[in-house]
């Protein structure tokens, strides 16, 4: 079965840099988008950014051009998110997602908070 599972998550001080890594099994991984979500406390959900299979399309939300990079590595089936320069509008539970056949799948999310 599909499996994401999210790390890197923790406690930065505004300014700072994060590295989120998202663990694949279960599906052919080099064949798929891969996609960084985020839902910030009271808000909806939002797509920050995604890789196409070869890793040669990235597309990122406004807010974060220039500051995250998404990359992936298909050899290990990990897809990543280096965060710098984080804001405290940052924080939010980031998740990890791939559409396969039609359906969603979710990783259960890590935690960044930027806080002083």
């Amino acid at each position: 079965q599909v499996q994401l599972v999210e790390s890197g998550g923790g406690l930065v001080q505004p300014g700072g840099s994060l590295r989120l890594s998202c663990a694949a099994s279960g599906f052919t991984f080099s064949t798929y988008d891969m996609n960084w979500l985020r839902q910030a406390p009271g808000k909806e959900r939002e797509l920050v950014a995604s890789i196409s299979p070869s890793g040669g399309i990235r597309r990122y939300v406004d807010s974060v051009k220039g500051r995250f990079t998404i990359s992936r590595d298909n050899a290990k089936s990990t897809v990543s998110l280096q965060m710098s320069s984080l804001k405290p509008e940052d924080t939010a539970v980031y998740y990890c997602k791939v559409v396969r056949m039609g359906s969603e799948y979710w990783g259960k999310g890590t935690l960044v908070t930027v806080s002083s």
